[in-house]
């Protein structure tokens, strides 16, 4: 896609636009809504499952391409607007909200266990994209603020260890075999996810003591970040075990467990098959826009704040979201990530997609596939 001049109507449609990351948290009540006027509490407790993995994506496909790409000389006077900073904040309260709302629903009498099964999916889902999506974009950037609203974000699915992996490993160690969030050529999702999340607790450990380490300061320590995002997480949990019993605690990690379930599903979106070429010094070249799947659909563009733009940040990792750019040179995903999500739970139809597009990829470099 060539890069134009963004007009002030299609900036200010698409600033607009972003707002639409208020419709997951709108499905919960949504559903209920449904099933007080239908019944069928345990169907309509998978509204927003259904919704955002099988209406986004046909949505998707309807609406087509996002044709609004920032040129570099306009990065510098969009990334200075606050308005895009207040939309990812508002989230830290937005998603508190969430929560307790989903605990009043769930501890009610409503639902079968498939209905508490659908509400903890769907409660995942909205945790996915509000809490772990947001938290990442926030705690790329420099402002105390920021980084702390994204750390307390994560917190709220059990997650911190992702603030410190996700910024000091992944994105060191991007597309290369020492990278647990970047997956293989032929790898399945369910050989990758139990290494995702154990690697994704160890690792930020490691990382957060040899941080400490040279700033001669102990691992037990107030100076120890980790502990304060676990420890918010731990009494998230009391909180909710002490007010629900067993059904409070299940419903807290319930929702933190299928938030952290989809980043690491996204995980495995964004980076199948693809490597950095290894040098004759022995280090990897550096992180650019073709180590990392592309996707440029309009909606889930808005609605993930421009994460699918997944090749560019990866090549300027501190860009705000309104700046992310397309390259048509990335690899790109024949879906956007709600469609690909789905796809991935297949592993079958997965390798039958994405293989071809890998291979294709490296075609006269073979071997990269083994890399």
């Amino acid at each position: 896609m060539s890069v134009q001049p963004i007009s002030a109507q299609a900036m200010w449609m698409k600033k607009l636009g972003y707002l639409i990351f208020l419709l997951p948290p709108l499905l919960l009540p949504l559903s209920e809504w449904l099933w007080n006027q239908y019944g069928a509490a345990d169907l309509f407790a998978f509204t927003a499952v259904v919704v955002v993995f099988g209406v986004i994506p046909l949505l998707d496909h309807l609406l087509g391409q996002d044709a609004v790409n920032p040129d570099e000389s306009e990065v510098e006077s969009l990334s200075g607007e606050w308005y895009y900073r207040l939309l990812t904040l508002a989230c830290v309260p937005l998603y508190g909200s969430v929560l307790v709302y989903g605990y009043l629903i769930f501890q009610g009498d409503q639902f079968s266990l498939i209905g508490q099964l659908g509400w903890l999916l769907s409660m995942g889902t909205v945790g996915g994209i509000i809490a772990i999506n947001v938290a990442h974009e926030l705690i790329h950037k420099e402002p105390a603020l920021e980084q702390n609203a994204g750390g307390l974000l994560l917190a709220m699915v059990c997650y911190g260890g992702f603030k410190v992996e996700h910024v000091r490993g992944h994105h060191v160690q991007v597309s290369t075999p020492n990278d647990a969030s970047s997956s293989r050529y032929g790898q399945n999702l369910y050989s990758f996810l139990p290494h995702a999340w154990l690697h994704n607790f160890l690792n930020a450990w490691k990382l957060e003591a040899k941080k400490l380490k040279v700033k001669k300061q102990s691992v037990w320590s107030v100076h120890n970040e980790l502990i304060w995002w676990y420890g918010i997480s731990l009494v998230l949990a009391i909180t909710f075990a002490v007010l629900g019993g067993v059904e409070g605690l299940m419903f807290f990690l319930g929702q933190s467990f299928f938030a952290f379930t989809l980043l690491e599903i996204i995980n495995y979106v964004e980076h199948y098959g693809l490597h950095r070429r290894k040098l004759e010094s022995g280090r990897y070249e550096r992180p650019n826009i073709r180590h990392s799947w592309n996707s440029n659909y309009l909606l889930t563009n808005l609605f993930l704040f421009q994460l699918q733009r997944h090749s560019d940040h990866h090549a300027f990792p501190r860009r705000r979201y309104q700046v992310l750019r397309h390259h048509e040179e990335s690899p790109q995903l024949p879906s956007g990530y709600a469609g690909m999500v789905v796809l991935a739970l297949l592993p079958p139809l997965w390798f039958r997609v994405m293989n071809p597009r890998v291979e294709a990829y490296y075609q006269g470099e073979e071997h990269q596939l083994q890399s």
